[in-house]
């Protein structure tokens, strides 16, 4: 799984939220955006889309592995102000496809952290996970996670 935005890739336990960062809703990794368009980091199916709010996709991999890619903490109430899809419900995407624009500075404006989060949320046949962070990622190009099946 490569980065999904270019920036500094954290650990979800430094997310801070107590949901992400808690694992409540799976493993995965974290990072602190410098750009603010955000990538699919595998080849995928995309299985769902927030349309209200726009802030959070759901990716499906070959393997049955589910992903969520959230952008920015409690960014849910932004009520889809700042966000824009780039690709619709039911479409294949390459690694490397741009799912979603963002306006960081609106984020921040509204109180919330950008920091954006993937997490399995289904590890399907999934033996294991690494993650890859306290390193600087460069979206579509460094390895954030290595995913065994």
């Amino acid at each position: 799984m490569k980065a999904f935005l270019t920036g500094q890739v954290i650990e979800l336990k430094e997310v801070g939220d107590g949901v992400f960062s808690e694992g409540v809703m799976g493993e995965g990794v974290a990072i602190l955006p410098e750009t603010d368009i955000l990538y699919a980091p595998a080849d995928a199916k995309v299985s769902v889309l927030m349309q209200e709010s726009r802030h959070a996709c759901g990716l499906t991999l070959a393997n049955g592995v589910e992903l969520l890619l959230h952008v920015g903490i409690d960014t849910v109430d932004m009520k889809g102000d700042g966000f824009q899809y780039l690709v619709s419900e039911g479409q294949k995407v390459k690694a490397g496809t741009p799912l979603r624009r963002f306006d960081r500075e609106k984020i921040r404006a509204a109180g919330h952290p950008d920091t954006t989060v993937c997490i399995i949320t289904d590890a399907a046949e999934t033996k294991s996970a690494q993650f890859h962070t306290g390193i600087r990622g460069e979206a579509n190009v460094t390895v954030v996670a290595d995913i065994q099946s």
